[in-house]
């Protein structure tokens, strides 16, 4: 009988600035940037030694990590992919990131929780766009861009 292999998900985002990228989100969701792989020095290393020509690995590209990964194993690894055109509109997808602790925690709990977060990322790059407070449906959240432009709720 064939066996079937086990399907695992990276997310994919591109962006202009890579390291600005992983600096950023690590810190957003709690990941790590990605060591690179056993046996090599740095990233670029690695992609030189599979044969990637040089003229592909820009200056700097390879020499810190392009991804980052959920320490704890379950999250997806994202890796931040270098293009050269910018971000035009609004994004199709976005991340929520559920720091409030839901419906169960007090709403002023989960308003403190999400302010604290919001501020935190703030001093990292990220840009308030709103505020969606409405308390007759116990709902708190702040919708917020990244570094790059990419939009981002944190509830």
């Amino acid at each position: 009988m064939e066996t079937t292999p086990e399907m695992t998900m990276q997310l994919t985002i591109d962006c202009a600035h890579p390291q600005r990228m992983v600096e950023f989100w690590a810190e957003a969701l709690g990941y790590v940037p990605e060591p690179p792989p056993a046996g090599h020095a740095s990233w670029r290393a690695y992609w030189q030694d599979l044969g990637v020509p040089d003229v592909e690995l820009p200056p700097g590209s390879g020499d810190l990590p392009e991804s980052i990964i959920d320490p704890s194993g379950r999250g997806p690894r994202i890796w931040f992919q270098q293009v050269p055109e910018s971000k035009t509109m609004k994004n199709r997808w976005h991340f929520d990131l559920k720091v409030g602790g839901g419906r169960g925690i007090p709403l002023e709990t989960r308003i403190e929780r999400v302010g604290a977060a919001a501020k935190r990322l703030v001093a990292r790059g990220a840009v308030v766009l709103g505020i969606h407070d409405e308390p007759s449906m116990g709902h708190y959240a702040i919708a917020m861009q990244d570094p790059e432009g990419n939009e981002f709720d944190v509830v």
